[in-house]
């Protein structure tokens, strides 16, 4: 134990949520279990999931080993592979598990699928959380920062946007905040968000008078605001079956393993798991599922106002917060207060690439515990002696 650092109680609300996922995910996968001819073993899924979540907490393992300032550089490094897997995955990616686009990217001789989105949300922050903190108190024209900051944005949002709208504009609006909390000048917020209307709304024409290039993607946009699913009415059944889940669930639920709708929601231990949830644990498990989010972000939030250093506040945020929207969103989704937009339950869903790129997140949140903890003992430390001593920073200091 002694090699596990950081903020103990993330530590333990983030392992009590993966070992509590193994029965929502071993209920919720029945109906994949029969699709093709299968039996209905769903314990396949569960040792699918657990192998997932083992991978997950070696990642947060090894990222919490590492110290928070190299990921300025990581980032950095990290931000033009991101963009190329992002234009492979847009040009050659695939479809799983009923998608309607294609998000992911096939990993040859490992046999193993990855949502490249995932990985862009993480890297793209931690790469605004460097720029906003390097130009800290520094006068900035909005010219260079276009340059350095707000392409790399509009590249990665924009290559997420034909296939994943929910994600880009999560990711966006993320950037956005993290921008008004880094003290980037209001006015050039209002720029960019200026700018980035006026490109959705030249993608959207433009994919209404060439519907070859996205076929339909307009149009479920459209479908999903005006009736919160597809036009097709797959959504809008899935959204029904996750209002009854719900419904007879009560204050108590009908018991692990006893759900009625997993057979019939098609992405029950993904996208709807937490109906699941509800039904077979009720109101109280879904308020304790909602109330587990809720106290890592405060826990979250307590890391920042330690983090000693602008850079740690600013990663800290980048990494912890839209874990806590994108859980939010999954309930939301869940209780039909928000159209269907595809977004996981952080840690709770089945799903490798979500697992991982969450863990990762987590272990970089530790990272930066870590040091704050060290902080309170120790405050002899400066952000300029860590620059020194990382040659990550060195290069990330060049540009």
């Amino acid at each position: 134990m002694k090699n596990i650092e950081g903020d103990r109680a993330i530590w333990a609300v983030v392992a009590i949520l993966a070992l509590f996922s193994i029965v929502p995910v071993f209920s919720a996968s029945s109906n994949l279990a029969y699709i093709n001819g299968g039996d209905g073993n769903t314990f396949s899924y569960v040792l699918k999931h657990l192998v997932h979540l083992s991978l997950g907490f070696a990642l947060i393992y090894f990222f919490h080993r590492v110290p928070y300032h190299y990921f300025k550089g990581i980032s950095m490094i990290m931000i033009p592979f991101v963009i190329l897997l992002l234009v492979i995955t847009l040009t050659q990616g695939t479809t799983i598990g009923g998608a309607n686009a294609s998000r992911w990217i096939f990993v040859p001789y490992v046999n193993l699928s990855f949502q490249t989105s995932s990985l862009a949300s993480v890297v793209l922050l931690m790469y605004v959380a460097r720029y906003l903190a390097k130009y800290k108190d520094k006068e900035i024209s909005f010219k260079q920062s276009v340059f350095f900051l707000w392409i790399p944005v509009f590249f990665v949002t924009g290559l997420i946007l034909p296939a994943n709208l929910s994600t880009a504009a999560l990711i966006f609006m993320m950037v956005i905040i993290l921008a008004f909390i880094g003290q980037y000048p209001m006015k050039f917020i209002g720029y960019v968000i200026g700018i980035s209307v006026a490109f959705l709304l030249i993608f959207g024409l433009t994919a209404k008078a060439f519907p070859d290039l996205f076929p339909n993607r307009v149009d479920t946009w459209i479908s999903r605001i005006e009736n919160f699913s597809e036009a097709s009415g797959e959504e809008q059944y899935q959204v029904e079956k996750a209002k009854i889940a719900i419904a007879t669930g009560g204050i108590f639920g009908q018991g692990a393993g006893k759900s009625v709708q997993r057979h019939f929601l098609p992405q029950s231990s993904s996208d709807f798991i937490y109906a699941i949830i509800v039904e077979e644990f009720g109101l109280i498990g879904g308020i304790s599922v909602l109330l587990a989010y809720l106290f890592l972000f405060f826990r979250f939030t307590i890391v920042v106002v330690k983090s000693s250093s602008f850079y740690a506040k600013l990663l800290a945020i980048a990494v912890g917060l839209p874990i806590i929207f994108q859980a939010l969103i999954n309930m939301s989704v869940a209780v039909e207060l928000i159209p269907v937009t595809g977004q996981t339950l952080p840690l709770i869903s089945s799903g490798g690439s979500s697992i991982w790129m969450t863990c990762v997140a987590l272990g970089v949140m530790l990272s930066v515990s870590k040091k704050s903890n060290r902080s309170e003992k120790t405050n002899d430390e400066t952000e300029a002696n860590e620059s020194e001593e990382n040659p990550l920073d060195v290069l990330s200091e060049t540009v």
